[in-house]
């Protein structure tokens, strides 16, 4: 509770001179990651293995899509979240990325907070005591791990999935 109680009552403070977290987030992760369609190469790679889906921006993009459809799109936004969070030097930028984190995923009073087990939890509460770019490294694994085990298999086998590989095998066909 200390780690908790302390990060409120900062955040309180701190928040009354700061956008929320949303208003950032609807900056910061747009609807969907810049990327050109996906070749049926592509496509027909993401069937091979979870981690070629989540190389491409495209493969992202399509199992984000399919993820909204399942309620479950905090765990992309989340693990895109960790992601944008490693590649930063800045430490009031990593505080502030990490701050945000924790409340928009982290927190059990936010609507997207991703399942995580009573473990990682306590990990990140102590490492928000000096947050850094690894602050959220195990629970990213462990999202990444539940995507990839729960919803890829249903990903690969929904009519998002299926509709894009025979539009790009038809046209592919037709060329």
């Amino acid at each position: 509770c200390l780690v908790l109680c302390s990060l409120t009552v900062r955040n309180q403070d701190e928040e009354r001179t700061r956008r929320t977290s949303h208003e950032l987030q609807a900056e910061g992760i747009p609807n969907c990651e810049e990327s050109p369609a996906p070749t049926l190469e592509e496509v027909n790679a993401w069937a091979q293995s979870f981690d070629k889906l989540m190389l491409t921006p495209a493969g992202r993009n399509a199992f984000r899509e399919f993820l909204r459809t399942e309620f479950s799109e905090e765990n992309m936004l989340f693990w895109m979240a960790c992601e944008e969070l490693k590649q930063e030097s800045n430490k009031s930028v990593i505080e502030e990325k990490a701050r945000l984190i924790y409340e928009d995923y982290i927190s059990i009073l936010s609507p997207k907070e991703v399942s995580l087990d009573s473990r990682v939890r306590e990990v990140i509460n102590r490492n928000m005591l000096e947050p850094s770019q690894h602050t959220f490294d195990d629970a990213q694994l462990q999202i990444y791990t539940l995507m990839h085990r729960d919803s890829y298999p249903r990903f690969m086998n929904s009519a998002i999935y299926k509709d894009l590989l025979r539009s790009l095998t038809e046209k592919s066909i037709e060329a």
